[in-house]
């Protein structure tokens, strides 16, 4: 019998809420769940890809049918590396299906045997973006039950004012 194996691509930085349960969702799909860190050169990262792993490893466990994972360079020719049949990508809005449908169509292009699955994004995590989530957590606001525990301690970690600076 064959593994079902799927790669869940993103940047992860950081993960969120709704990342965590696209992962979940998958793996009632799938035998195998590759989360794979995505090295994005239009993007500078606020987490490393080990604590980007570490923060995933936090949020959803150690569990042998998911691995983590980093690659740069085209996600078709690491989903061909990795022996995955599926890309898995979440949605929030229509502007991402736009994104996402020129993404799809091009890896199907390039392999016409690896799918692309879409997960709708719960409606609690319909807004919610990793780039919203930093933009608020920098601002020293409460980004709690938007992102998992360990990584609102570690955005706090990260944008922890110096003692004796104020806000304007």
């Amino acid at each position: 019998m064959t593994l079902r194996i799927a790669v869940y691509p993103g940047s992860f930085d950081p993960i969120t809420n709704g990342h965590v349960d696209i992962i979940h969702r998958s793996l009632k799909v799938f035998d195998r769940v590759i989360v794979a860190i995505a090295d994005n050169v239009r993007k500078t990262p606020l987490f490393t890809w080990e604590e980007r792993r570490d923060l995933l490893r936090a949020a959803v466990g150690d569990t042998e049918r998911v691995e983590y994972d980093a690659f740069s360079g085209l996600l078709i020719a690491y989903c061909q590396r990795k022996g995955a049949q599926t890309i898995v990508r979440g949605l929030r809005a229509l502007a991402d299906f736009e994104y996402e449908f020129q993404f799809a169509h091009m890896n199907r292009r390039l392999a016409p045997k690896i799918d692309t699955m879409f997960l709708m994004t719960g409606e609690e995590n319909f807004y919610v973006s990793s780039s919203l989530v930093k933009e608020v957590a920098s601002l020293g606001g409460d980004v709690a039950g938007l992102v998992p525990d360990a990584v609102r301690l570690a955005l706090e970690k990260k944008y922890a004012r110096p003692a004796g600076d104020k806000e304007s």
